[in-house]
């Protein structure tokens, strides 16, 4: 997957798609698409990431809390439900 990286308007090549769609990762590992060499892979922060169509990440990809509800990381809720 391809994102563009807002402060130099290059493509960026995805190589850790899990931590993308992980909320409570804040960065991710790709590799610049310039030149004609391929780059070594970096760190780049999600925050600074959007679509190359220039739309931003999906809420929940970046925000824990997107639904609303305040949840900790490794916190289970269960609910019980009478199915007599």
């Amino acid at each position: 997957m391809f994102l563009k990286h807002q402060p130099s308007g290059n493509l960026i090549e995805v190589l850790t798609l899990d931590r993308l769609y992980n909320p409570a990762s804040e960065n991710i590992e790709g590799r610049f698409h310039a030149g004609e060499e391929m780059q070594d892979p970096e760190t780049y922060r999600k925050s600074e990431l959007i679509f190359p169509s220039g739309e931003s990440l999906p809420q929940c990809w970046v925000d824990l809390n997107y639904r609303g509800q305040k949840v900790k990381i490794g916190q289970v809720h269960y609910e019980t439900v009478d199915i007599s």
